[in-house]
């Protein structure tokens, strides 16, 4: 930290006045942009992150949405048709899976590090 203040007090002794209003006025302007830069993504992530219009519409239409959702259950047989256990069969599967899969990675890992 000591010898980046030196180098940066070397640098402004060796420098005249003119070159570091010019390095100013670059660093002045890159920051506007980078502002501006910002300020636009903010306002386009504003479609996506502040859904206060969909709530509404959502609050509005609640009816008209469940009732979508059944009908698309329905014409999927999302569902519909299995039973509890089987339902408990695919999670258990679901859940040996992803124990084999991480017991693996655990493995690739110990062979690499000796």
């Amino acid at each position: 930290m000591i010898n980046y203040i030196n180098n940066i007090y070397h640098t402004i002794l060796t420098m005249n006045v003119d070159e570091l209003m010019h390095k100013l006025k670059i660093t002045e302007e890159e920051n506007k942009k980078l502002q501006d830069e910002l300020i636009q993504t903010k306002e386009h992530l504003k479609k996506y992150t502040a859904p206060a219009s969909r709530q509404v519409y959502y609050e509005n239409n609640k009816e008209k949405e469940k009732q979508r959702a059944k009908e698309y259950k329905e014409k999927t047989n999302y569902s519909a048709n299995l039973s509890t256990e089987k339902k408990k069969e695919y999670a258990r599967q679901a859940y040996l899976n992803k124990k084999e899969k991480i017991k693996k990675l655990e493995e690739k890992n110990e062979k690499e590090n000796i």
